[in-house]
């Protein structure tokens, strides 16, 4: 077995469900990037748009001087809707990714091991930096060119044996390993049900997505009021939306993960009474070591309130 074999193998003992190995070389990304980022569809995402921030995604060498290969990672963390507690409020809804741990911490975790194990057995010394969604990787890109499957008109990856229920790592090396081969074929195929099915129409032909109106920026990234004109489209969600992933036909081969990390937990029980009225104290109590965090409490109750009134309308 070659290097990148038992790498693969070792990501999968940690906690991976998919691994793949692609080399470090600039994206072919970057002018669409640009593109996007000129169209102001990053919103209030002002970090995408630093100079030196895109700068990194267009080429692995300014993240990594010497870098050569891509290691590129996923896990599966597709779990069934939890049932509502008895004697609840009006409830709300969370993204499956957010219901269990924080993925950031998880996927840092078993990136250090792996880490530490490539450092232990590679046939020389390396260099190993990773990568958790906290950096500027274009990591949708990096899995495509690693084989881990094609990024769907939704603009998320999807696997053809797994769905699109995925969080993406990376790890990037100076070292030269064997490759896999890039997925090339579009499977999408004429299929826009994704499309026909978003609640604002926020993604556009040609797989971009103009997050500005993407009921998961509205719902996390977005500070500040909430759009007046995409409230009925919210509906009962306080975190992050799934709908494109819901009606997508790949993820009928979608199973439901066993994997502890992402079982949903009781902070993931969006009780809308509730949540409309934490203060800072117990929304950091009650958020510690979960992606919810994101949002803030500001953003947080905000949304409460907006699905709140979203279910008194319907009565």
């Amino acid at each position: 077995m070659t290097f990148a074999g038992e790498i693969k193998d070792q990501a999968r003992a940690l906690g991976f469900d998919l691994a793949g190995v692609a080399p470090a070389a600039p994206s072919a990304y970057a002018g669409f990037y640009a593109r996007w980022l000129a169209a102001g569809y990053h919103g209030m995402m002002a970090y995408l748009a630093r100079p030196d921030a895109v700068a990194r995604r267009a080429d692995p060498q300014a993240l990594l001087p010497g870098a050569r290969t891509w290691i590129s990672v996923a896990c599966n963390y597709y779990t069934p809707d939890p049932p509502a507690p008895p004697g609840a409020g009006p409830a709300g809804r969370v993204a499956r990714y957010a219901r269990g741990e924080d993925y950031h911490a998880v996927f840092s975790r078993r990136l250090r091991r792996l880490r530490a194990w490539i450092r232990e057995h590679a046939p020389e010394p390396a260099t190993v930096k990773i990568y958790t969604d906290t950096s500027a990787v274009l990591e949708r890109e990096v899995a495509q060119r690693a084989g881990l499957g094609w990024i769907g008109k939704n603009t998320l990856l999807i696997n053809p044996r797994r769905g699109s229920w995925l969080l993406l790592g990376e790890l990037l090396l100076d070292l030269v390993l064997d490759y896999d081969e890039p997925v090339t074929v579009d499977y999408c195929g004429t299929c826009t049900r994704c499309i026909a099915a978003c609640p604002t129409g926020c993604i556009l032909p040609g797989r971009v997505l103009d997050a500005t109106r993407c009921l998961s920026y509205l719902t996390i990234e977005r500070r500040g009021e909430f759009p007046e004109e995409q409230m009925p489209a919210a509906d009962d969600r306080v975190f992050g939306c799934d709908v494109c992933q819901e009606v997508c036909p790949w993820n009928r081969f979608a199973r439901p993960s066993a994997d502890p990390a992402w079982q949903p937990s009781p902070h993931a029980q969006a009780d809308l009474v509730q949540w409309a009225a934490l203060d800072e104290e117990e929304f950091r109590a009650r958020f510690r070591g979960t992606a919810i965090r994101r949002a803030g409490r500001d953003g947080l109750v905000r949304n409460a309130r907006v699905a709140l009134g979203n279910a008194k309308r319907k009565t």
